[in-house]
């Protein structure tokens, strides 16, 4: 705009705030000749007066009321703006994008996105579905700053924060022939339905861990999207499915379906907060991953401590 630049909107708005030559000079730390010197080269770079000499307080002409206005608009928001670098380079402001691949664990960890939305409200946070796209993918790519996932994947420039340990359990209905069985082998399901999210198999630990180590296939597989849904069709004797511990502990504890483990040993995966490695000590994705780590440990039943986070592979 005809060479109008911050310093010029700066002492415009301290000719308005002060309504003198002299005390406009004392904020914008110029000499009085300087500020006048400043003032006739913007008006030589407009063509045309800004303030009309020798009034007190100042009076502006209509361009130079124009140029205020103009002020009163560009100067907040570059302070604004700056603020806001200032607090990205300390890590106290940023985004926060992430999805949750675990589909039972809304439950626990949607309170500590609401505790963290108190703590950290200068960070934008936005949850996106994790189960029609490949979010580990996206997290690589840069789409995402955070994946709640059970699945590491390897040979990715990835840092997986351990958040716990659950064990993998499998739910049957209560008269089911094997609900009073502590644990069952893979050859038990041959002949089950076997209940499932709507994830590819090699997400599944029932199938990964337990069955085609073994080469067991179940008689028949379905899919639901929604814990209460499995659990409500396996109670009703249409299958069983393989459920965190921790997710089914209200629906075992009421005496709805009944539990036991896969193989003596059981099978016990961890789930991480999984960030690319650049970020994994940036202060506010950090904090969330402490809260929410803080936050399932003070509400889930049947967790322990996950082994050490997974090291980025480069």
């Amino acid at each position: 705009m005809h060479g109008v630049e911050l310093r010029h909107l700066r002492t415009l708005a301290a000719l308005r705030d002060t309504g003198s030559l002299v005390e406009a000079a004392e904020r914008v730390a110029l000499t009085q000749s300087a500020l006048s010197h400043q003032m006739k080269d913007l008006e030589d770079r407009v063509g045309c007066p800004l303030f009309i000499r020798k009034t007190k307080p100042v009076r502006f002409t209509s361009a130079g009321r124009l140029l205020v206005e103009l002020a009163d608009e560009v100067l907040p928001r570059l302070r604004a703006a700056s603020a806001a670098l200032v607090r990205l380079a300390g890590g106290d402001r940023g985004r926060l994008s992430m999805a949750i691949e675990c589909h039972s664990c809304f439950e626990w960890l949607l309170p500590a996105i609401d505790a963290y939305r108190e703590d950290w409200p200068d960070v934008e946070l936005d949850i996106a579905s994790g189960f029609s796209f490949e979010a580990l993918p996206a997290l690589i790519r840069g789409d995402l700053d955070l994946v709640v996932t059970a699945d590491p994947m390897a040979g990715t420039e990835l840092a997986y924060l351990p958040l716990f340990s659950y064990e993998a359990r499998l739910a049957l209905a209560k008269t089911h022939p094997l609900a009073s069985r502590d644990w069952i082998a893979p050859a038990d399901l041959e002949s089950e339905t076997l209940i499932t999210y709507p994830v590819s198999r090699s997400r599944l630990d029932v199938f990964t861990r337990f069955l085609d180590p073994h080469g067991i296939e179940p008689e028949r597989t379905r899919t639901a999207e929604l814990t209460p849904v499995m659990v409500q069709l396996v109670a009703s004797g249409r299958g069983v499915c393989c459920l965190p511990n921790w997710a089914l502990y209200e629906y075992t504890t009421r005496g709805a379906v009944a539990s036991c483990s896969l193989g003596e040993e059981g099978i016990w995966p961890n789930l991480y907060a999984a960030v690319r490695t650049e970020q994994r000590d940036t202060p506010y994705i950090a904090a969330f991953v402490t809260l929410a780590k803080q936050m399932c440990f003070k509400t889930l039943v049947g967790i322990v401590p996950a082994d050490e986070d997974v090291a980025a592979a480069t």
